[in-house]
């Protein structure tokens, strides 16, 4: 008799839908977040990185031992840095400078290699350079159509099932923008009422994760069609719920997190009998070095 047990790479997704017990709007709206933080690596990221480097092996696009290489803020370094550790590459990252501690530490102890730059553009623009040059292979998250891809497959499917397809509005931050076209693409499909809320920052807002990009370097794989509403955050707004998410419910996340949920509250001022689900894309531990959990 052979038995089978589960590698690390079969941990990722399937991760729970919970229900606020203590934050929300009116009671007849059921406001829940999908804990992506339950992944091995930490975060939604798990998915569109095992995917990337899966999908460009079976297209013959790489094969274990060459050298992958990819501009991050951060979790999708720690979850590229994850993945190329099962697989067998060496991962070399791109970030800016400001990242937490943590989530340098995260990425170095997978055995990744870093190079820090002063902001993502120029991360992004050095990682396609270096690749011109043979050191190695972008897989670009911001143009990789596997990444979205990713969600539609898993994220999305299990959204439906797991809120027994009864959802109304899916609110997501927007970084790449992988997860909410992913999403955006399965749940329109079951569902085309379904609301799909995008979460971008205020202008001067520094929110870890999520950007409002330049025209020039906005991610090729977004499609403006697929969001029905963005909401501008503010970086306070989302600090605070995220601070609550912690005291109040015992779910404990990153600032971006936060500002989806903050953005979900918001509107379960607005709607009636609605089922919402928020992502909460990360765990707050990666965040602590930052001193935004230090506030009152």
């Amino acid at each position: 008799m052979t038995l089978h047990f589960p590698t690390i790479a079969d941990c990722i997704g399937n991760t729970p839908l919970v229900r606020l017990q203590r934050l929300g709007g009116h009671p007849s709206n059921t406001l829940l977040v999908k804990l992506e933080g339950n992944n091995p690596a930490g975060s939604v990221k798990d998915r569109p990185a095992l995917s990337m480097i899966s999908r460009a092996e079976l297209r013959g696009d790489i094969r274990p031992g060459d050298t992958l290489i990819e501009a991050t803020s951060g979790n999708t370094g720690i979850a590229l840095a994850m993945a190329a550790a099962i697989k067998g590459y060496r991962m070399i990252l791109i970030m800016p400078s400001n990242s937490t501690a943590e989530r340098k530490a995260a990425m170095s102890a997978y055995g990744a290699e870093l190079i820090l730059v002063d902001g993502m553009e120029t991360a992004r623009d050095l990682a396609l350079a270096m690749q011109a040059e043979g050191k190695g292979k972008v897989l670009d998250q911001f143009a990789n159509g596997d990444n979205p891809e990713a969600h539609y497959l898993t994220t999305g499917p299990e959204i439906w099932r797991q809120s027994h397809g009864e959802i109304t509005h899916f609110i997501s931050s927007m970084g790449t923008t992988g997860t909410i076209m992913g999403v955006s693409r399965f749940l329109k499909e079951q569902n085309p009422a379904v609301q799909i809320i995008g979460l971008q920052p205020q202008e001067g807002a520094a929110i870890p994760g999520i950007r409002r990009w330049p025209e020039a370097y906005l991610p090729s794989i977004f499609e403006a069609s697929r969001v029905d509403r963005v909401i501008d955050m503010g970086q306070a707004e989302a600090e605070q719920v995220m601070r609550r998410l912690a005291r109040e419910e015992g779910i404990f996340c990153g600032v971006s997190s936060g500002g989806a949920v903050a953005a979900m509250l918001r509107l379960a001022q607005e709607v009636r009998d609605a089922v919402m689900v928020a992502i909460i894309c990360d765990r707050g531990d990666r965040y602590l070095s930052s001193g935004i959990y230090d506030a009152p």
